[in-house]
């Protein structure tokens, strides 16, 4: 990942650090993996051919040699470092990745016999400098614009080359990070943390609460900042910048001011107003509930549950947001969280029955687990000789003598039966046929006519 660093005037100043043992003797083994000259000897390496002094008078000879105003800081430098889990590169492999990066960069383009003239140390394991100077061998003067992102571009080539960790994209978003000066005072003050890195946090948390311009503003002045409005010709807000208390500079002269697009990239005013009125429409919430819910169902019919359980916890993520956003657009992320709510839901998959294995030997439980018991069969009409101990039974017969029904009491079950079957003499047996009509099985009549 290239990393611009900051720009000097001196070449040996440089060279001292590059080749030295580092602030806290970091640096091992330091030496040359490319230059302009593919033959330049190694001031570390080969201090008898080659010294310190004699590569920055090589450096400088360019600039020197420029015709009209020299450059006052004339030193180019920019470290290229690997992630911490990548693989260590051989020197060869970072002198392919030096040549690329110069290349893109426009220092010292391939082909190019008059570019400038730069060289890449190499004092770790993980990372190089490269350091150039900033003139022409041909005299003219050099224009660098847009070195560091055009470097980023060529890096993502050797990551996918050699399989190396992807960087973050370079989009011009990322926090702004302290300068070297601002961490130094904040220790020699004794503080935790820079005067940046609180104002960004005490801004960003202003934005996110405000819901105007005035909102705002007095969310920042509350929280203790000083506070500085930049007005157009009509007095309209076009911008502003803040400080922080007893941060001072030029002898506590005046206060250190930062504007908001120097805090961070959204916290410049276009930005801040755009957290006012959110651009999400009322369709696209509709639009991000059905493509939920054509996921959900996707995933329920196609059996991953997990995935299914990876959408559900979208839903309680806006049901969070909804409790915790600001109270201008809490009820819309409230209303999306309760759309959202059924598409949410994960499958209910049942799982398949088993019946636990018994051992052999042992009792089965269960309604159904012993032997079949003999059903008692009832005569009907007649109460079962168990019921008529317990003094008629406990439930009504169907075919009880019923008030206001003639013929209620009485059974029209007849069945064909001989007479001498009977087993009462006191009762007749029915008829084979009766009025001429034939002699023929008929049907339990309280079932036919009840």
């Amino acid at each position: 990942m290239p990393k611009k660093a900051a720009t000097g005037s001196t070449t040996i100043d440089l060279l001292d650090y590059l080749f030295g043992p580092g602030v806290r003797d970091e640096h091992v083994d330091p030496h040359l993996v490319a230059g302009w000259d593919p033959d330049l000897p190694c001031p570390a390496r080969t201090p008898s051919r080659m010294s310190l002094a004699d590569l920055a008078l090589l450096l400088d000879a360019p600039v020197e040699a420029l015709r009209g105003p020299k450059p006052e800081e004339h030193v180019w430098h920019v470290s290229v470092r690997n992630a911490p889990g990548d693989r260590l590169l051989s020197d060869a492999e970072w002198s392919k990745v030096a040549a690329a990066m110069v290349h893109a960069a426009g220092i010292a383009e391939h082909g190019d016999e008059q570019a400038r003239r730069w060289i890449a140390v190499r004092h770790a394991d993980d990372h190089i400098h490269l350091a150039a100077t900033l003139a022409r061998q041909d005299g003219r003067h050099p224009r660098v614009r847009g070195d560091i992102p055009a470097m980023h571009t060529a890096a993502r080539a050797f990551e996918a080359r050699w399989d190396l960790t992807p960087m973050s994209p370079l989009d011009r978003t990322a926090r702004r990070r302290p300068v070297t000066g601002e961490a130094e005072k904040a220790a020699r003050r004794g503080l935790a943390e820079t005067a940046r890195e609180s104002l960004q946090r005490t801004v960003r948390t202003a934005a996110a609460l405000a819901h105007d311009d005035t909102d705002f503003l007095d969310r920042l002045r509350d929280a203790g900042l000083r506070m500085r409005e930049r007005l157009d010709d009509d007095g309209a807000l076009v911008g502003y910048a803040v400080a922080l208390p007893g941060d001072r500079a030029d002898g506590g002269t005046r206060p250190v001011w930062f504007a908001g697009s120097t805090l961070a990239y959204d916290l410049f005013l276009p930005r801040v107003r755009e957290r006012f009125e959110p651009f999400v429409t009322s369709a696209d919430w509709v639009l991000a509930e059905h493509r939920i819910r054509d996921a959900s169902a996707l995933l329920g019919r196609a059996g991953q549950v997990e995935g299914a359980g990876d959408v559900a916890a979208l839903g309680d993520l806006l049901a969070v947001a909804a409790a915790h956003s600001p109270a201008l657009v809490r009820d819309r992320v409230q209303v999306a969280a309760d759309a959202f709510e059924q598409a949410a839901r994960p499958p209910r998959v049942p799982a398949p029955w088993r019946a636990a294995p018994v051992p052999d030997g042992a009792p089965r439980r269960g309604p159904w687990s012993g032997p079949p018991r003999r059903m008692r069969r009832r005569r009907r009409g007649r109460p079962h000789p168990a019921d008529r101990a317990r003094g008629g039974g406990g439930g009504r017969s169907l075919l009880a003598p019923r008030a206001g029904i003639p013929g209620a009491g009485e059974s029209r079950c007849r069945s064909r039966r001989p007479a001498a079957r009977s087993s009462r003499p006191d009762r007749q047996p029915a008829p084979d046929h009766e009025a001429g009509r034939p002699n023929r099985p008929r049907r339990c009549a309280c079932i036919s006519n009840p």
